[in-house]
């Protein structure tokens, strides 16, 4: 599967661009990125083959992160919020495509 990463971790400055996402594998990604994902200012993106991005916000008062695929055109996005758990079983079981119907449970928010 070719997934790419971008980031902001605002703690250390670290961030990647869209334009310059990293090639990294689910179990990288649960890995390397999530455990930095303490700021309700961090972001992950994930991008499959396509382009088509996953982004998870992080919610540390709450011990849970926000996943949400969003639509740009529609000005929209379907998302849901998962703890910690589920948000590594569903990065290591994403679908080749990132779409609001191939990730189960999301619900749709305008903007």
């Amino acid at each position: 599967m070719g997934l790419r990463v971008f980031y902001l971790i605002n703690r250390s400055g670290d961030c990647v661009s869209s334009n310059s996402a990293v090639a990294m594998s689910p179990k990288q990604i649960c890995e390397q990125m999530i455990g930095r994902l303490n700021s309700p200012d961090d972001y992950l993106g994930i991008l499959d083959a396509d382009d088509r991005v996953l982004q998870i916000l992080p919610e540390p008062e709450q011990s849970r992160y926000y996943v949400e695929v969003p639509l740009e055109a529609a000005k929209a996005s379907y998302g849901r919020y998962v703890n910690r758990d589920e948000l590594l079983a569903l990065i290591m079981d994403l679908p080749e495509q990132l779409d609001e119907r191939s990730i189960p449970g999301l619900a749709y928010k305008p903007w």
